[in-house]
């Protein structure tokens, strides 16, 4: 039985099905769940537009330009907004249900509803229909998070948004105020900027994109601004309200930032409240979330979490490994438990910032790990693509030369960071990653040279 139909609880439902269970899965939202729907797939799309829309602004760059049928030059480009949405969320849906599809295909059952745990051995489904009751040997949790909202700066869906509001906007704002600089923040801001609107992006932080490599968050940092970005470091909203032109943002320090429409980004909350889970042994955190072991299994027998629900990490790859592990753990399958630190993440900004392992902040002073930066301009391959901007970091435990993590600041940093993860994962050498010959040239070029650079001869 699985309560959600996200990355965590869809992913489970193919596993389960394929060990032989009888898989039944409640949804309320629609299969796919935030990441498909209103969160990863369609911020990803936009900022993909976003992409383009700078590739267009960079191509003179390269000696390409651009002309219009009577031979004038064409200089700039247009977005417009409402066909951008349209694609985005016609893409979601259509992801929607594939997945959907594919999970029908292999027996698994889909109630559109509601559910919530009967002792931890059932789960009660409710629907426009009425409530059923199912026993179940297992039941998945993967309810998911929801957009945080802030006293004083309640969202309405037309001028003061959450990060699942945007894709219903019939025009680009003309001034968008972004609050919060993490990862939803500073993607959308940037996404936004990308197809022309004016940002401001209000930071609480010295820095954008605070739990991020520092070195990487002064990257992107500097590319706002370059790009015309306005960003308020060490700033924090105190307010939000609707004015007859748009919308006043109130900041802690009595400034006050006008704009047409201001966009909340400053976290979320689990959807963990009135489904049952206390009442059936399962314990949550002082956050709300759902606390589990690596295996993903909770405190009460035969329920596993999986996803946002259990503030882990608020990756969809994450919750999906959870749902997979718990289910194989669930149904006597062989399984590893989680490995945090190979987990592998990225920020979709321009360049995107992709990690994995140990970061700077974690190993800071300790003389036991090596590191090596390249930055990303002397690759010759970054030179034919007229890439300025990134790096590769890579550290190595002194002595064994174990790869124990990695930063990538580059186009695409998202499809770089895999030979790193894998490194990781594995406990690979330096002498061992960079034993695999690179193309010439190639931006992974550069992670294999760093390797190189932290072999070492002493015994």
């Amino acid at each position: 039985m699985i309560l959600g139909g996200g990355p965590g609880g869809y992913e489970a439902a193919l596993v389960a099905s394929s060990l032989g269970a009888e898989v039944t899965l409640v949804d309320r939202d629609g299969i796919g769940g935030a990441a498909v729907l209103t969160d990863c797939v369609p911020s990803k799309t936009l900022i993909a537009t976003a992409d383009y829309m700078h590739e267009w602004e960079t191509a003179a760059d390269l000696g390409v330009h651009l002309a219009d049928h009577e031979g004038d030059q064409v200089t700039d480009a247009t977005a417009v907004l409402d066909e951008v949405n349209t694609r985005v969320l016609d893409l979601a849906k259509a992801q929607s249900g594939d997945i959907a599809t594919q999970l029908r295909d292999v027996g698994v059952r889909i109630i559109e509803g509601t559910g919530r745990l009967d002792g931890p051995g059932a789960v009660v489904a409710t629907t426009d229909d009425g409530d059923e009751r199912i026993e179940a040997d297992f039941v998945l949790v993967s309810t998911g998070a929801t957009p945080r909202v802030l006293p004083g700066a309640e969202p309405d869906g037309e001028r003061i948004l959450t990060w699942q509001q945007i894709y219903e906007l019939p025009e680009l704002p003309e001034h968008l105020i972004v609050v919060g600089s993490g990862v939803t923040g500073a993607e959308l801001a940037q996404g936004m900027l990308g197809l022309g609107a004016k940002v401001t992006l209000v930071s609480s932080r010295d820095l954008v994109l605070p739990g991020e490599d520092q070195d990487a968050a002064a990257v992107i940092e500097d590319v706002f601004r370059r790009r015309g970005m306005t960003v308020l470091n060490r700033s924090r909203m105190e307010s939000a309200q609707r004015t007859d032109e748009g919308v006043s943002v109130t900041l802690t320090d009595g400034r006050t930032v006008h704009g047409s429409h201001v966009l909340i980004a400053v976290g979320a909350v689990p959807q963990t409240q009135g489904i049952g889970l206390e009442e059936a042994g399962v314990e949550l955190s002082d956050s709300g979330h759902i606390v589990v072991d690596k295996v993903s299994r909770t405190t009460a027998r035969g329920v596993y979490a999986a996803g946002d629900c259990t503030g882990v990490f608020a990756l969809a790859s994450v919750a999906a490994a959870q749902g997979r592990t718990a289910m194989a753990h669930a149904l006597g399958d062989a399984v590893s438990p989680l490995r945090l630190r190979a987990i592998a993440a990225n920020v979709f900004t321009d360049p995107e910032i992709a990690t994995v392992g140990r970061s700077k902040a974690v190993i800071e002073g300790q003389s036991s790990v090596d590191e090596v930066y390249l930055p990303l301009a002397r690759n010759p391959r970054a030179k034919m693509l007229g890439i300025r901007e990134g790096f590769v970091k890579l550290y190595s435990s002194r002595g064994s030369g174990t790869v124990v993590g990695g930063v990538v600041v580059a186009p695409r940093a998202s499809e770089l960071i895999y030979p790193i993860a894998v490194a990781v994962q594995n406990r690979m050498t330096v002498d061992q990653l960079s034993a695999t010959i690179s193309v010439y040239p190639s931006l992974s070029g550069s992670i294999a040279e760093a390797a190189r650079r932290l072999h070492t001869t002493d015994s």
